[in-house]
């Protein structure tokens, strides 16, 4: 996603050819705003449309770099205030009236619109990429199309650029129009470029959310066009042979880009910068390309390219909540963005942006108090969202709630005594306080997440996962409660245990795991380890985990999966420990809930009588093709657990697909999924008693062994 908050391409420079109001720079935004839009509307239409965002960086240093110099200012503090005052002028405005008015549309159609309004008011602080980075938010995954203030993280990267671009100007000498001021912002903005791109290269292999959402791995593109700015400034020959580039050759190569897929985003970023710095240079008069960039309509859609981008989002997540995206629908669609556009441009962009005040600070503190106003107005929302909900439901024979208040009721997660859910999932560095450095659990995650039980006799359990673990929250509650020490600690994304490869922190905190267990069973005189994890999204040509490993062969990962729990086991048993592995549940192909308010595709309201997107089979998926689909990993599972005596498989399919034919989403009236693959607490219900059989199994089984003097580690066959 892309966000064209750019200041005005208008600028005092010493050089009047280089600062005054390029026209053909806007027809560029138009450019890239264009590529956004048709990739939001439908990726297969351009699969790296998105790359839009790059573009606009690009533009956005160099038109900052252009505003500012030469700018006369008396000091420091009126250069900082004087650059913050039209920035909050030009952006602030805009977004709030567009954050009000999105948060009362989706209040309308989202029944639980929670997530959304934070994430909106938080863009106002120019956060929301950090909010969304730590929830390890997948960008291209279906949900982000749902939440209308996802794009807004662009924003964010832009803003906190901002932050630190002024210094950079000014103390470099390149705002004070010092002699070597220019030589300076360049040696400083292109170490750091380096830098950044490095990290940004480094990032996307090991931490994909902190590559794409946050500001110091963007820097160095927004840094492209501070340096392609400068060096026309005092190297008029970098200007001259860059000029000679055809620039309808530069377009053709920035179209081909956005048709690569997603999994070359690196390349395809670094190329799309690179290559929008060299159109910036050769984009000149007489030329076809600055022709076409330089059309009135053209021109005008960059103009309007902010609240373009900013409303086109709402459009979009709104019609996926009610009538869904259509062939048909498109030209309505569109219609209604420009028309959102065009007002918000007129009405409030330009007026607030030519207002002048008779104090600085005034504008300054408009700024903030409307921001402050607008979370205010925020946070009441959301504490009344249900009474401006629109939708109408189901209501069910005893005349009581809906299906859906009934599923949002039943199934939000519940609090343990004195514990959260939340504090018991560690997360991708530096923002989750539950890990040190993503390196090891810290003191205070294992006091939060060891809860002492009453009953001394009983072994120690362990629960320990990714995602799939962490569905499990309410059966290690249970167990709690009936006297059982209970550790729970669940990793989205981190299989456990985790082969060599490190990924997110994986193996460290994982590893970290492991020993103080091995500690606690020592001291507890044994101990059960339950380990569930999402064997498919990690292991299968499909899963959308498999690029976390290195070797792209899911048998190959597989059996360094086997050899992790070969290991696992080993350690254990010198401690009376034992492991249990679930194998895997049913995933219904990324099915989209009937009346999940997260995926709103199939939710029967009368708002979305003309959303056809959904699966054909409302009900469940065919048994055959799960069993199919995870054959294999439970094969691996028996066999891993012949091998160890101190691991056991444990099956709950026939428990989640009593059906012959197909495996339900629903069971009486209540869902077994939270979404299409993780358990509700419905389903720990369900599943609970077979479980806690299993543990009892497990630690007599263990316990005997031990008593008997058998060696650890010997074959024999699991249960």
């Amino acid at each position: 996603m892309a966000s064209p908050t750019t200041a005005s391409t208008t600028g005092n420079t010493p050089q009047p050819s280089k600062g005054k109001y390029r026209p053909e720079i806007d027809g560029l935004r138009a450019f890239a705003v264009v590529a956004v839009i048709i990739n939001h509307f439908n990726k297969d239409l351009l699969p790296s449309g998105y790359l839009g965002v790059d573009i606009f960086f690009v533009i956005s240093g160099y038109v900052i770099t252009s505003s500012l110099a030469g700018r006369q200012s008396k000091n420091f503090w009126d250069f900082v205030t004087g650059f913050y005052e039209r920035r909050i002028k030009r952006l602030v405005p805009a977004l709030v009236v567009f954050v009000l008015i999105t948060s009362v549309l989706i209040s309308l159609f989202n029944p639980d619109p929670g997530v959304s309004l934070g994430l909106g008011w938080r863009s106002l602080f120019g956060i929301s990429n950090i909010n969304l980075y730590r929830s390890s938010t997948d960008y291209f995954a279906q949900s982000t199309e749902l939440n209308p203030f996802t794009h807004t993280w662009s924003l964010g990267v832009e803003e906190q650029f901002y932050l630190l671009f002024p210094f950079l100007i000014w103390f470099s000498g390149f705002g004070r129009q010092t002699a070597r001021g220019a030589r300076n912002l360049f040696f400083w903005v292109g170490a750091l470029t380096i830098a950044s791109l490095i990290g940004f290269i480094y990032l996307y292999k090991v931490n994909q959310p902190a590559a794409y959402f946050l500001m110091p791995p963007r820097f160095w593109e927004m840094a492209a066009g501070c340096l392609i700015f400068i060096g026309f400034q005092k190297r008029a020959r970098i200007e001259q042979a860059l000029e000679q580039v055809p620039p309808l050759l530069v377009v053709a190569a920035m179209v081909g880009v956005m048709f690569l897929p997603v999994s070359a985003a690196v390349p395809a970023t670094i190329g799309v910068v690179v290559l929008s710095a060299v159109l910036i240079a050769c984009l000149k008069k007489g030329t076809a390309a600055y022709q076409f960039f330089t059309l009135d309509k053209v021109v005008f859609i960059g103009l309007i390219s902010y609240s373009l981008y900013l409303w086109h989002w709402t459009v979009l997540s709104i019609s996926r909540w009610t009538i869904g995206i259509h062939w048909w629908s498109v030209p309505f669609q569109v219609g209604l963005m420009a028309l959102m556009a065009i007002g918000s441009f007129y009405i409030i962009e330009s007026p607030t942006r030519k207002r002048q005040f008779n104090k600085r600070y005034i504008a300054l503190l408009l700024g903030f108090g409307s921001i402050l106003a607008s979370v205010f107005f925020g946070k009441v929302l959301n504490r009344f969202q249900g009474s401006i909900y629109l939708g109408n439901g189901n209501t069910s024979e005893d005349g009581g709630k809906t299906k859906i208040s009934r599923y949002l009721n039943k199934d939000k997660d519940t609090r343990p005594i004195g514990n959260l859910a939340e504090k018991c999932l560690s997360g991708h560095p530096p923002f989750k306080d539950a890990l040190l450095g993503a390196k090891e659990l810290t003191n205070d995650f294992k006091r939060n997440c060891l809860w002492l039980g009453f009953d001394k006799r009983k072994p120690l359990v362990a629960i320990i996962g990714d995602s799939h673990g962490a569905s499990l929250y309410q059966s290690a509650r249970r167990l709690h409660q009936e006297g059982f020490t209970v550790f729970f600690h669940a990793r989205p994304a981190c299989i456990y245990p985790y082969p060599e490869e490190t990924v997110l922190g994986c193996k460290e905190v994982m590893d970290s795991t492991t020993e103080f267990l091995i500690n606690k069973f020592n001291e507890k005189g044994g101990g059960v380890i339950v380990i569930q994890n999402y064997y498919q999204g990690h292991f299968s040509e499909d899963g959308h985990m498999k690029g976390q490993f290195r070797d792209q062969n899911g048998d190959v990962i597989l059996a360094k999966f086997s050899n992790a729990v070969a290991k696992l086991s080993e350690k254990i048993a010198r401690v009376n420990g034992s492991v249990i592995l679930i194998a895997p549940i049913p995933d219904h192909s990324f099915y989209v809930q009937k009346y999940d308010p997260i995926y709103p595709k199939c939710n029967p309201q009368w708002f979305s009588v003309l959303n056809t997107s959904c699966p054909g089979d409302q009900n469940g998926t065919s048994r055959i093709s799960i069993k199919t689909e995870i054959a294999p990993y439970s094969l691996a599972i028996q066999e891993i657990a012949s091998k160890y005596f101190n691991v056991f498989p444990l099956d709950f399919f026939n428990l989640l697909c009593e059906s012959s034919e197909k495996c339900n989403i629903f069971k009486e009236d209540l869902p077994l999924y939270k979404d299409s693959n993780h358990l509700s607490n419905y389903a720990n219900s369900i599943i609970y008693p077979r479980l806690r059989d299993a543990i009892d199994s497990a630690s007599q089984r263990s316990k005997n062994r031990t008593e008997t003097r058998s060696s650890p580690g010997t074959p024999e066959t699991g249960v």
